[in-house]
């Protein structure tokens, strides 16, 4: 037997059509559904929804790739600073890296996901994975899979070790250490590249649940991959210990060190206000970065035929181009990243949109979920209706 499930939260006036949606998702869904949604319109919060048990709205989510925008917002505050400069090449940097003809990569490629590097021949160990600076020493002698900067493809659980390790050479820290200070703690963000102990309590786990219809559907569709494939190498298939994706954030581990491709955690609060913080004014703060800055990690670098998602893929510098891959409707330059659990988060700066999505069930189709598409479009009607 089924049960309705309540929807809880706010909305703006003039953003009735996002609680409307999100209702109709909510009634399409499982029983058991647990999800939030959160937009901010040029820095005020317009958006703020959730529907699940009581805890549900205060509840932090592994968001898996979309780590990849909270570090590379750090990598565009060090490019704004004058500390890393994209079109230099890596080895300035961090020599090591320049074994296996990989010399000539610039950090503008690396970010567009074009060195070839997308894992190793071995593969990982859960305790490698969850640590960037392991991750990026093996890379380091690791011959790439094409000519780097010939053609891209996803380097979807080492890319935020890649450029984690230039931050860490340029600046003596951590990705994740200047996230902390420079973005998380001044913003009060609900978005963890490492989670404290002391908010552990609020983490949920995905829930155990077998693919819908539609996945299943989409799941028989695809090639069966080898185990030395590009896709088995860079999700870690091919490992003595392969990688499940679903229960990825089950490891405290993960958890408590926040690798900068996937261990992120957060609320789709914390992602929005993340987003709208980098590309706006939040609370009177001038905004994390420029608009030169934005137009810049926002522009398309990467796309076409993705070699490892095998299909079409757009990336801008660490950021997914976010319109030509997800949703047309944006504006150009739209920036932000996705998550294997369905969690979409992003700026639109023509706008002034920023948006966050997640939910407690892992997904079984690529990045963002569907209902995406229909929740961002009626968030971005009412801000354009509204602006």
């Amino acid at each position: 037997m089924t049960q309705d499930i309540a929807v809880h939260g706010t909305v703006a006036d003039g953003f009735e059509a996002v609680r409307e949606e999100f209702a109709a998702l909510v009634a399409r869904e499982r029983d058991d559904y647990e999800g939030q949604l959160c937009a901010y319109v040029r820095g005020r919060r317009v958006v703020d929804l959730w529907a699940g048990d009581v805890g549900a709205g205060d509840a932090l989510y592994g968001v898996f790739s979309a780590t990849k925008g909270a570090a590379h917002l750090v990598t565009a505050l060090l490019v704004q600073d004058g500390t890393l400069d994209l079109d230099r090449k890596v080895t300035y940097y961090w020599p090591e890296f320049g074994t296996e003809g990989k010399g000539e990569l610039t950090l503008r490629d690396l970010l567009a996901h074009r060195a070839g590097l997308v894992g190793t021949d071995a593969g990982f160990t859960r305790a490698e994975l969850a640590d960037d600076r392991v991750i990026a020493e093996h890379l380091a002698d690791q011959r790439p899979f094409w000519r780097p900067g010939a053609a891209f493809g996803y380097h979807a659980l080492v890319i935020g070790a890649l450029t984690g390790e230039v931050v860490r050479r340029a600046t003596g820290r951590t990705v994740q250490d200047l996230y902390e200070d420079r973005v998380r703690a001044p913003y009060g963000l609900d978005f963890h590249l490492g989670l404290p102990a002391t908010a552990e309590s609020r983490f949920r786990g995905p829930q155990p649940m077998a693919p819908t219809p539609d996945e299943q559907a989409f799941l028989d569709s695809l090639p069966k991959d080898g185990p030395h494939t590009l896709t088995a190498i860079a999700f870690n298939r091919h490992a003595a210990e392969p990688t499940d994706m679903a229960r990825l954030h089950e490891d405290p581990l993960i958890r408590a060190k926040g690798p900068a491709s996937v261990g992120g955690v957060a609320s789709a609060r914390g992602l929005a206000r993340m987003y709208a913080a980098m590309t706006g004014e939040v609370d009177g703060k001038a905004p994390l970065l420029k608009a030169d800055t934005v137009a810049e990690f926002g522009r398309i670098h990467s796309a076409g035929y993705d070699l490892v998602a095998r299909g079409h893929m757009s990336f801008a510098l660490g950021f997914q181009a976010t319109a030509d891959l997800w949703h047309p409707f944006l504006g150009a330059g739209a920036l932000g990243h996705s998550g294997a659990n369905g969690t979409q988060a992003f700026a639109d700066p023509r706008t002034g949109l920023a948006y966050g999505y997640t939910r407690r069930r892992f997904g079984f189709t690529p990045g963002a979920a569907p209902e995406n598409d229909r929740l961002a479009r009626a968030a971005h009607q009412a801000a354009l209706a509204t602006g």
